[in-house]
């Protein structure tokens, strides 16, 4: 079976596009996946593992209103993960994933395994709600899993 990091680098590298990713709860899992194809290096640009709010916004590019509005683990925050690691980096799509992979820190309104994760290309910012059952690193590899299978879509014609 195609592991889904060989589908999106060959689509990238057919298509001719870059990307880059900023990856909160998966500590750069993603990036990991994505770059243990050989020949990742013409399409991977960069990655930044933006784990506090502090490096969101200062780096990333999320605004300090995202989140005292809507939280770090939001769709908006996602959003502006994604735009703004494609702008920083300057690459063709860009990668946002924020969320809680637990064991603590989730609410009833918030609870662990809510991951948002946002594309961010030519036909704009797609962004998922997800909601991830399992521990810690369960989460985090169907957060990654999740991301690609949006990549594969978003690189397939725009859409979710």
């Amino acid at each position: 079976m195609k592991r889904l990091e060989n589908t999106v680098g060959q689509l990238l590298a057919a298509q001719q596009q870059t990307i880059a990713c900023a990856e909160s709860c998966t500590g750069g899992l993603l990036t990991s996946r994505l770059t243990d194809v050989p020949g990742s290096s013409a399409y991977v640009m960069g990655s930044v593992v933006s784990y506090t709010n502090p490096v969101k916004e200062r780096i990333v590019g999320v605004k300090p209103a995202t989140i005292a509005a809507h939280t770090e683990v939001s769709a908006e925050t996602a959003g502006e993960m994604a735009e703004g690691i494609r702008q920083l980096i300057g690459t063709d799509l860009g990668v946002g994933i924020t969320g809680l992979a637990g064991p603590g820190g989730g609410s009833k309104e918030r609870p662990v395994g809510l991951v948002y994760i946002a594309v961010a290309g030519r036909w704009g910012t797609k962004v998922r709600e997800n909601h991830f059952h399992g521990n810690r690193v369960e989460i985090k590899q169907q957060s990654a899993e999740m991301a690609l299978h949006m990549i594969v879509e978003y690189l397939s014609g725009g859409s979710f």
